[in-house]
């Protein structure tokens, strides 16, 4: 028994060294692949008619989102806008929300990445450019006249999320179990207070 007694500790303790060298060596490489999406610097500019929504996303693909778009999966990435106004007498007030899509697709004949929106679509050379795009979000009406006051304070928000709802019914049902494909930004919030140099508003509107 004493003979086997060292050649079994000896073994358990390479097997030990092995399996903790190989989680440090793998485990940066496996947290560069994970995916996330973030969202900042938001804004509203004015316009004539309203406020537009300026945006940057920081948007990082893993292995599995990049090999489902080669394959020809379209992608559905979800941008929501809402505005709130707080009263002490009640719940907050949902002034407005808003959503637009951008489909994320790869078309194999003329090997482009394609980014569209209603009718309207950019073809890309690669990937990288298309997730460049994807991620400024420029000049997108959110607010009409007349929707909010002047001096009067609300709290805004931003995010963008990859929408599984959107595709197909088959693919869901993997996805939706699977955390390589919970792509969603956290809310960016900002208090956002129109001045009388914006668009003119409706002074009657939310009273």
């Amino acid at each position: 028994m004493r003979c086997w007694a060292r050649p079994i500790k000896t073994f358990a303790g390479r097997l030990f060294l092995l399996l903790a060298v190989t989680l440090l060596v793998t485990l940066p490489a496996r947290m560069a692949q994970a995916s996330d999406l973030a969202a900042r610097d938001p804004q509203l500019v004015a316009t004539d008619d309203g406020y537009a929504l300026n945006a940057e996303f920081s948007i990082n693909f893993n292995a599995r989102l990049e090999e489902a778009v080669s394959k020809g999966i379209v992608l559905y990435f979800v941008t929501d806008f809402e505005l709130t106004r707080s009263r002490w007498y009640w719940l907050d007030e949902k002034v407005v929300q808003r959503s637009r899509t951008l489909q994320l697709s790869y078309h194999a004949l003329t090997r482009q990445y394609r980014l569209s929106t209603g009718t309207l679509h950019q073809s890309f050379a690669t990937l990288g450019e298309a997730l460049r795009v994807l991620s400024r979000l420029r000049d997108w009406p959110v607010l009409d006249k007349g929707e909010v006051r002047n001096g009067q304070a609300y709290l805004a928000g931003v995010r963008m999320r990859l929408d599984l709802s959107q595709m197909p019914r088959t693919f869901q049902i993997g996805a939706l179990a699977n955390k390589d494909w919970r792509l969603t930004s956290e809310w960016a919030n900002w208090t956002f207070t129109p001045s009388e140099s914006g668009p003119p508003a409706d002074p009657g509107e939310g009273k």
